[in-house]
């Protein structure tokens, strides 16, 4: 009772003490919420119509692509270039597809997995066509039973013991079905899209009847020409409202649908020094003694850093560097090339050529493996199986004994060249070259043993066995660092933008500018690595602000320095903007003194007359309505001189006036096209350009709705 009494006593206390307690309980998960949030905020690569997307399922969707591209184009690795063009192309897809998404669903338009089966099935859709491993290479079709083979395949190989690298084939085919999946949904739904937009176009018979004629035939006309360039500014010359009407009439042409700034830069790029070019030569000369001594050439290669290692195997050209395959067959077997420079990649170069022959290029093959155990329990177990074969056992059986399919596959030169990583490799490729057809051979690798039968052969080509020596003509640590410690006291010299500008010249550095740059960019002014100063370019610095030295490069070997010019929020420029004023001014300028040149024509009815009055003459070929004739004298492209000719018959005249001067077009001749349009064809082909030139016109403002934000830049 005491006790109950001391708690009501103290009650409000109490209540109040609990209520703290609470608050910050709630108050410490409520800021944990906020934080995690904000972490997982920060993981995003982007959004569209505030849908997020994170770092970690874009980078699968680029691994995605990337393998899919290395299986297209035959190659073991992409170069930085064309793997930043993958991850913009993923970014894009995803981008377009969403917009798409989006509106199909206003729309009520989805896509069905029978309609999915039923484009399998077929197997002409593109985004199979990308498939490689399951593309019928003769017809160019998608091969749906070759799929289900494969899973097929793959399910029965469930709790069976795999090699490691067969099960990281699978996965990755896996993954890349998955890619393919997703690929042939949204090309269903888009082809589903374009139909429905397709349908809200209609073309009547006034405008089949002026397609079909413009579509069967064209015409051959003088033009005789006064190029707006002609008029001097005393005779003509576009005010402020003139220039001011051009904005407000191509205003939308301004907008930009992200932030982007306007950026100086000094790259400066490290290069070897007389003392380094020294050394490399003394080391270069000594390779090459120790190569024409006989030395072991594996090791030679090694020991010099080469870029390319030395393979001990009959080779095709495509297996070496471009410049050093050019150079192979002017060097005869045997012999050796001293030192020489290739300035295109700045290499020293050295070659030994080995061997040259004809051998054949595709080569029918099967093999089976023998592994698991110690290494003379393998090579017991490959004997017994070597013995058994030459005494008359079926291959495929004994394959199938000890799990495999013991099937045979045609290997080319190509794909055996894209499998060697080691030693083990380049005898496996000797053995295939010079194994005769029938014949059993046994190769130890890695403890394991492989029993090899060539079955066939067919093509020849050339190959070589060569020892290249390549090595970059690199700066020392010593030569890295005299620059890096003279940049550095130039940026200490010079705080602002205006110093920097002002004495750039004097240190013997160059400054450069980039406008409109944006965050999606993968380089500046073809510098790579460069995500450290991109990030502070967007999320850091202000209009005037100078980085730190950046050391960038694919071979740390640019050293640079950013300055931010102008700021560039995301909306419609202004017309003062410098690089929008220009093309607006120039738009003005143009008309007004097309204008005063179509004055000059006042009254003309004849070529003859037009160039009394300083027109130069011209005769244009196959113009019609759907060719934009280039007018050789004026040198632009003039539509409104289309557009005249196709209301013209032969012998009329007209008078016109274009975008870049004032013209009388005459027409010479006109001719029917060999195959004639209908009206039925020509009514929807009307339509359809009425649409693409609508849809044109429509994914800019799809864009700009989907509200999309790339944070691609930040990882």
């Amino acid at each position: 009772m005491a006790a109950l009494q001391s708690i009501r006593k103290h009650g409000a206390i109490l209540i109040g003490a609990i209520g703290l307690a609470l608050f910050a309980f709630i108050a410490e998960e409520f800021f944990r919420s906020l934080e995690t949030n904000s972490a997982v905020s920060k993981q995003q690569a982007g959004s569209v119509y505030g849908e997020k997307l994170s770092i970690q399922e874009y980078q699968q969707y680029v691994e995605e692509a990337t393998e899919m591209l290395k299986m297209q184009q035959g190659v073991e690795n992409l170069t930085e270039e064309q793997q930043q063009q993958v991850r913009d192309q993923v970014w894009q897809t995803y981008v377009q597809n969403k917009i798409i998404e989006h509106e199909a669903k206003k729309a009520g338009l989805s896509v069905s997995d029978e309609e999915v089966q039923n484009a399998l099935v077929q197997g002409t859709a593109s985004s199979l066509r990308q498939f490689v491993p399951f593309v019928n290479q003769q017809t160019g079709r998608f091969d749906y039973t070759g799929l289900q083979n494969f899973f097929t395949e793959v399910k029965k190989m469930q709790g069976t013991q795999m090699a490691a690298e067969q099960m990281e084939q699978v996965e990755m085919i896996k993954r890349m079905w998955g890619s393919t999946e997703r690929a042939l949904r949204a090309e269903l739904l888009g082809q589903k899209y374009q139909a429905l937009l397709m349908c809200s176009f209609i073309g009547n018979d006034e405008a089949a009847k002026e397609f079909m004629t413009a579509a069967n035939s064209n015409a051959t006309a003088l033009v005789a020409s006064i190029p707006a360039s002609t008029i001097t500014d005393k005779e003509a010359k576009a005010s402020d409202s003139d220039i001011q009407e051009v904005y407000d009439e191509l205003k939308e042409a301004t907008y930009v649908d992200r932030e982007t700034r306007d950026i100086k830069f000094i790259d400066v790029q490290v290069q070897a020094s007389k003392a380094d070019r020294d050394a490399l030569d003394k080391k270069m000369a000594e390779t090459y003694e120790r190569i024409i001594s006989g030395e072991d050439l594996a090791a030679v290669v090694g020991a010099a850093n080469s870029e390319v290692r030395y393979v001990n195997a009959p080779l095709t050209k495509d297996a070496f560097p471009r410049d050093i395959a050019m150079m192979l067959d002017s060097i005869s077997a045997g012999s050796t090339k001293a030192p020489y420079l290739n300035p295109q990649d700045n290499t020293l170069n050295i070659i030994r050529l080995v061997s040259k022959q004809q051998l054949s290029d595709s080569i029918l093959v099967r093999s089976l493996g023998v592994g698991g155990d110690t290494e003379e329990k393998n090579l017991q177990r490959a004997d017994s199986i070597l013995n058994a074969l030459k005494g008359g056992a079926a291959f495929k059986a004994m394959a199938q004994k000890y799990g495999q399919n013991g099937d045979s596959v045609w290997v080319s030169s190509a794909q055996l060249q894209q499998g060697i990583i080691d030693e083990t490799g380049a005898k496996y490729i000797s053995l295939l070259n010079t194994a005769g057809v029938g014949e059993y051979q046994k190769l130890e690798a890695n403890g394991a043993q492989i029993i090899i039968q060539v079955l066939d052969r067919k093509g020849s080509v050339e190959k070589y066995n060569a020892a290249v020596v390549k090595v970059p003509i690199d700066f020392s640590k010593d030569t890295y660092s005299t620059e890096l410690n003279k940049f550095n006291r130039f940026i200490a010299a010079n705080k602002t933008l205006a110093d920097v500008e002002k004495n750039v010249g004097k240190a013997g550095y160059v400054m450069r500018d980039l406008e409109n740059f944006t965050s999606d960019a993968s380089n500046i002014g073809g510098v790579s690595d460069v995500k450290e100063a991109i990030k502070w370019i967007f999320d850091e610095a202000e209009k005037g602000d100078i980085s730190k030295l950046y050391e960038c490069g694919q071979q740390k070997d640019h050293l640079l320095l950013v300055a931010v010019a102008e700021v560039h929020k995301k909306g419609y420029r202004d017309l003062n903007d410098k690089n929008w004023k220009s093309t607006f001014t120039a738009l003005a300028n143009s008309r007004v003194k097309s204008e005063a040149a179509y004055k000059k024509l006042a009254g003309v009815k004849t070529i003859a007359e037009a160039q009394k009055k300083g027109a130069v003459v011209d005769t244009l070929s196959n113009v019609s309505f759907f060719n934009t004739p280039f007018v050789p004298k004026v040198g632009v492209p003039e539509p409104a001189i289309s557009g005249a000719v196709a209301k013209l018959k032969q012998g009329q005249t007209a008078t016109v006036k274009g975008g870049n001067g004032a013209y009388v077009v005459q027409v010479l001749k006109t001719e029917k096209a060999e195959q004639q349009m209908d009206a039925q064809n020509a009514k929807m082909q009307a339509a359809q350009m009425q649409m693409q030139t609508s849809f044109q016109s429509l994914m800019p403002v799809l864009l700009r709705k989907a509200k999309v934000v790339d944070n691609r830049y930040k990882f």
